[in-house]
């Protein structure tokens, strides 16, 4: 089952590595990996990557896009295991979509990957494309090779990847789409 702040302290414990934690970004001495022109932001809640061809949403899940104030509403989402993510994906396209599209769905390592900003950690992602992202373990849908009942991740605290098991990992999910 999918967790969410339940109770004030609750909501108050995440939120405060956050509020210790802020981006730090070298960017005198190195060279940025995501751009901000390497996007094409819509007031829709997605971003499209010039780059890869793909399209993102703004928010990572569980949050909501608030394009008065260009930012991510809530907390995200943290998905106990690989199958809820997966399952996210398909919830999303089964009922009204997002932002007029039906064909979401959890992207594979190296997508995700190209999402890691070089330059900065904690997180280690462009916050001005993609606004309110923490520095969290995101899932993909990619199995690892050798062992299929683990599932590569992405921290976007230090922008690096990892493993998990699918059966008992938490991360947080950022839906894709390929836009052809």
């Amino acid at each position: 089952m999918t967790k969410i702040c339940q109770t004030t302290l609750s909501c108050l414990l995440v939120l405060l590595p956050l509020l210790g934690n802020t981006q730090t970004c070298k960017t005198q001495t190195i060279t940025a990996t995501t751009p901000t022109a390497r996007f094409t932001r819509f007031n829709n809640g997605t971003v499209f990557d010039k780059y890869t061809g793909l399209m993102w949403k703004k928010c990572s899940e569980g949050q909501q896009w608030n394009a008065a104030n260009h930012t991510c509403n809530l907390l995200a989402t943290t998905y106990d295991n690989w199958q809820q993510a997966l399952q996210q994906a398909q919830t999303i396209n089964s009922s009204t979509g997002f932002a007029g599209y039906k064909d979401w769905r959890v992207p594979n390592i190296k997508e995700l990957i190209t999402l890691v900003e070089g330059q900065c950690h904690h997180p280690a992602i462009n916050l001005s494309v993609f606004p309110t992202t923490s520095g969290s373990a995101f899932w993909s849908s990619s199995s690892l090779a050798s062992d299929r009942d683990v599932a590569w991740l992405v921290d976007f605290a230090s922008g690096g990847t990892s493993k998990s098991s699918k059966t008992n990992g938490e991360a947080q999910v950022r839906l894709v789409r390929s836009e052809q």
